[in-house]
């Protein structure tokens, strides 16, 4: 595979002058990596300078190229768009505000991440994972006074009982065993 030529409207120099009056160091590493090839280095001693392997010093070449010494920082990346539009999010969110009692779900003592899911879905027809409609994980959240936040650890069994007994089980029943088929398990069980 032919090496990629650099921009013809920098040399070593340049571009390392641009590492040196740059605030990220990553776009610093990225920019000296660059400067070693312009002086003749082959591709893979400048990708270790730069802490990289050859293709990526590559792709930085590439954007390089195309963008100059800007195109060297790192980009946020775009995040999934959004689903609902901004007068969606706020009837939403009014919803919340008010509980499940005022939006019609009197059974509802509280939302729970399964009820919001639901009612987005029935509401406006977009359907969400049952973790993303608990957006209780960012810091920005203002959370309102009729909800209650329980960060629970991934596995809780002082939380869920069935856990339980399905490690009692695992433990006195069906450890070291080789079962027939899933009606034999159940037996043992």
């Amino acid at each position: 595979m032919a090496s990629v030529v650099l921009r013809e409207d920098f040399d070593a120099v340049s571009v390392r002058r641009l590492a040196r009056d740059a605030d990220d160091a990553d776009q610093a590493r990225r920019l000296l990596a660059i400067a070693a090839v312009y002086e003749g280095m082959s591709r893979a001693d400048a990708a270790r300078i730069g802490g990289m392997d050859r293709q990526t010093l590559r792709d930085w070449v590439h954007r390089f190229n195309a963008v100059g010494a800007a195109g060297l920082i790192n980009r946020t990346a775009p995040g999934n768009p959004r689903r609902l539009t901004p007068a969606q999010e706020a009837e939403l969110d009014r919803l919340v505000e008010a509980g499940p009692v005022a939006a019609g779900l009197g059974h509802l003592a509280r939302w729970r991440c399964a009820d919001l899911q639901a009612l987005i879905a029935e509401r406006w027809g977009v359907a969400y994972h049952e973790r993303t409609t608990g957006w209780h994980t960012t810091g920005k959240l203002r959370t309102p006074d009729n909800i209650t936040l329980l960060p629970l650890p991934p596995r809780s069994p002082e939380l869920n009982p069935a856990e339980n007994v399905w490690e009692y089980l695992r433990g006195r029943w069906l450890s070291n065993h080789i079962f027939k088929d899933y009606d034999a398990i159940l037996d043992a069980a």
